[in-house]
């Protein structure tokens, strides 16, 4: 398994969730929008989601077998305990994205990086709830 730090660096955007009176997707936005715009794009989910998928790749073959995302589950897991927004809306279609029955497509018992980026557009459409084809603080909490 790779390092300690490439660990944390890859799980770094769940456990932002984990402080308290933040507005919901504040975190999310944060930690995927890789220009600092406030905006996340389908391109920026694809950059970060590829850098995710190679620190969990821990032999390299392309591919995350089912015990390589035991470790990605169990990590956004514990990185995820004691956030009051889990489970809830806006984070339930982040976390949903993230699981291993969404991302592999031919249901072969392993997520290949393809099906991995591949997946990126449902996933984006399933957060940007406003569909303005940008994801913002606007697509989390309540509806109003």
């Amino acid at each position: 398994m790779k390092t300690l730090l490439m660990l944390c660096l890859a799980v770094a955007p769940f456990s932002a969730f984990a402080e308290g009176n933040v507005k919901p997707g504040t975190r999310f936005v944060e930690n995927w929008d890789q220009n600092a715009d406030g905006k996340v794009t389908a391109e920026e989910l694809r950059e970060k989601r590829s850098n995710v998928f190679y620190t969990f790749d821990s032999d390299e073959d392309g591919k995350l077998s089912a015990e390589e995302y035991t470790y990605f589950d169990d990590a956004r897991k514990a990185d995820m305990e004691g956030n009051a927004e889990e489970g809830k809306g806006g984070m339930k279609r982040v976390q949903g994205g993230m699981k291993m029955d969404f991302n592999d497509v031919d249901k072969d018992g392993k997520v290949s990086r393809d099906e991995f980026l591949g997946q990126v557009d449902v996933w984006f459409t399933a957060i940007d709830r406003n569909m303005d084809g940008i994801i913002t603080t606007a697509d989390f909490g309540p509806r109003t």
